[in-house]
């Protein structure tokens, strides 16, 4: 076995990947104020962002779904690797040489699973690209020429060609120090009757990159009357391929889609290369599968679901072309995004239409014009005579459901109206009102009931538990009354105990656990003093929050850890005065709940107590009223 990886090494990893610039390869961040971004969360499905970065912390939190930590941690859990092959991942993305304990350098035979099946994919797409230029991949380079692409297009998408021999591709990889076992896993080889053989003979390869760039399946076109395979065969699902989770081109296009906050759905391979090369750099397809709702996931998040945002889907004018555009309507209420259909005159393909008539006509296709919710419309519309009174009351019962599922009652209100004069009905009224019923029918089955009354102690009673305990709290993130000026100004001290150290320290430093009212951040205050203090945090912010979050004693408090550890302030300026502020403000809470507690003890104690232990009572009353009013005159200078 492997040793570890040493720490040293792991540290240098964490802090040589920018944070910003790994999230930014699988959602679009926009500033969020405070110097940290913001962006759609990538682990739960939300109408607007709660996915915060902060790039000086080197720390992710949404506050959605409490998902949160540093960027191994974000790698680790949107691709589903280990610790060590993330960070095998991160070294070799930015050029470091890792070292291993219990046996110094680690074997290539024993790197993560998921590491070794993409570098497999790699080294094929590299092998691929190579055999294109040679004899027998002729008709691979005649077909794409014949669709209007040269070597340089080629080049660019990496377009390569797979031999036609048995095991070309299984024998080259071997020599590489691939395993049987592993190319199995990786689908680029398959059994045979005497050992493994290539998938892929005598075609012509599209590499299929994730959102981050990584080749993780392929595309393989047939290209000779002999081969008896489909006419498209792809790889099959993989631990790092699942075709309803990948989106050709999107690699190429996310920077754009983000920028532009629209993106083309196209069907095809070479409509993805005739879209960019034709200027559309935003094109974008699936991979043998129809587009879903995964699909849907990644494109949101590129989007960012802002109101100008646009999905344009080109679908072939024949039947299947508009069972595909049918399929996506669908998921339509999914996007936020407004979302349009383009079919191509004379049922051209975008690649046919840039042979046929030249960019310009595809760049012309894409242009928004007919929504798809008015293409659907129009195709169940199609299927009923709405010259007779029982054609037009059936087509308005089918059509009715797919306007009732627009979200937006203003929008549903003029689709209906639209839909009354496609069905030809002149009581225009009597459609809204039609729709506006199936709509609430549709809430009423699909809706559920309000939940019982809980008491709000008891909630609070076992969150608040669980944060003592060491075990994960019962509800989504922490038991807190942010009403309260206590929990939002201790919330505030611990924000700027984490972000700005240097504000608070060392005065935070002399602060008790039980100066902290609230459980979940008392626990806080505790990894902070049990990672060494705030003062540890003056000298490298990355590594202080890394202690902090290490010293957590469970996943609940590492979570708000690291939330508060990207949370904006409340404050508009936040300098030592504010700071001094807040300091104030939770040491006089913690002197109040001092003083009634030693008034309570006087009371108790009454006329008939022993003389000297009243009188040390009366003197601890007497020195908290005065450090209470010295506080209120003096501020953080009486600390």
């Amino acid at each position: 076995m492997a040793g570890r990886i040493n720490d040293d090494d792991v540290k240098v990893v964490r802090d040589a990947v920018p944070i910003d610039t790994v999230v930014s390869e699988y959602l679009q961040l926009r500033p969020a104020g405070g110097g940290n971004m913001k962006g759609l969360c990538p682990f739960h499905d939300e109408k607007s962002p709660s996915f915060q970065v902060s790039p000086s912390k080197g720390l992710f939190h949404c506050f959605g779904c409490q998902e949160g930590g540093d960027t191994i941690a974000f790698v680790m859990k949107i691709d589903h690797l280990s610790f060590s092959e993330t960070v095998e991942r991160l070294a070799a993305k930015a050029g470091i040489t890792l070292r291993y304990e219990e046996g110094g350098y680690n074997p290539t035979h024993q790197r993560g699973e998921r590491i070794r099946l993409v570098e497999a994919h790699k080294a094929a797409a590299d092998f691929y690209v190579e055999q294109l230029g040679g004899e027998e991949a002729a008709i691979g380079r005649k077909f794409l020429a014949e669709r209007g692409f040269d070597q340089s297009a080629a080049e660019h998408f990496g377009v390569g060609y797979s031999p036609a021999g048995w095991d070309h591709l299984t024998r080259f990889l071997r020599g590489k120090g691939f395993s049987d076992k592993e190319l199995l896993l990786a689908g680029l080889s398959q059994d045979g009757r005497r050992g493994p053989i290539d998938r892929f003979r005598g075609r012509l390869m599209w590499p299929i990159r994730d959102i981050s760039g990584e080749v993780v399946g392929f595309g393989a076109r047939k290209l000779r009357d002999d081969d008896n395979g489909p006419k498209y065969l792809n790889t099959p699902d993989t631990a790092i391929y699942k075709k309803s989770q990948v989106l050709y081109g999107v690699d190429l296009a996310k920077k754009d889609i983000a920028k532009a906050s629209r993106a083309v759905v196209v069907e095809g391979y070479t409509d993805v290369m005739a879209c960019h090369l034709a200027g559309i750099t935003t094109a974008i397809a699936t991979c043998g599968t129809a587009f879903g709702t995964d699909h849907i996931k990644i494109l949101r998040r590129l989007l960012m679901d802002n109101g100008s945002a646009r999905v344009i889907f080109t679908f072939d004018g024949d039947a299947a072309g508009q069972k595909a555009a049918l399929r996506a309507f669908e998921d339509d209420q999914k996007f936020a995004a407004e979302t349009y259909i383009a079919i191509a005159p004379d049922g051209m393909d975008p690649c046919e239409l840039r042979l046929n008539k030249g960019d310009a006509a595809v760049q012309d296709l894409v242009e928004p014009r007919t929504p798809l919710f008015e293409f659907a419309i129009r195709q169940i519309v199609s299927r009923y005579d709405l010259e007779t009174p029982a054609g037009r009351a059936s087509a308005l019962d089918e059509a009715g459901p797919i306007v009732a599922r627009i979200k937006n009652g203003a929008s549903q209100h003029e689709v209906a109206v639209q839909l009354a004069g496609i069905l030809g009905i002149l009581d225009t009224q009597f459609v809204v009102k039609r729709v506006a019923q199936m709509a609430r029918w549709a809430r009423d089955r699909g809706g559920r009931g309000p939940a019982g009354p809980a008491s709000s102690s008891s909630s609070s009673a076992s969150s608040a538990s669980s944060y003592d305990s060491g075990q994960s709290p019962a509800l989504s993130g922490p038991a807190l009354n942010l009403r309260s000026p206590a929990h939002r100004t201790e919330r505030e001290l611990l924000k700027l105990a984490l972000q700005r150290p240097e504000l608070v320290s060392p005065a935070f430093d002399a602060y008790g656990v039980d100066e902290f009212t609230a459980p979940p951040y008392a626990a806080v205050r505790r990894a902070v003093e049990d990672a060494g203090g705030a003062e540890q945090g003056m000298a490298s912010a990355p590594e202080y929050l890394a202690g902090v979050r290490e010293a957590a004693p469970n996943d609940a408090v590492r979570a708000l850890v690291t939330e508060l550890a990207v949370e904006v302030f409340h404050g508009k300026t936040i300098d030592e005065a504010y700071a001094g502020e807040q300091l104030v403000r939770v040491r006089l809470r913690a002197v109040d709940l001092r003083i009634h507690d030693v008034t309570s003890t006087l009371a108790r104690l009454g006329t008939g107590a022993d003389a000297e232990r009243h009188q040390a009572v009366q003197n601890e009353l007497w020195v908290l009223q005065q450090y209470r009013q010295s506080l209120r005159n003096s501020g953080a200078a009486a600390l």
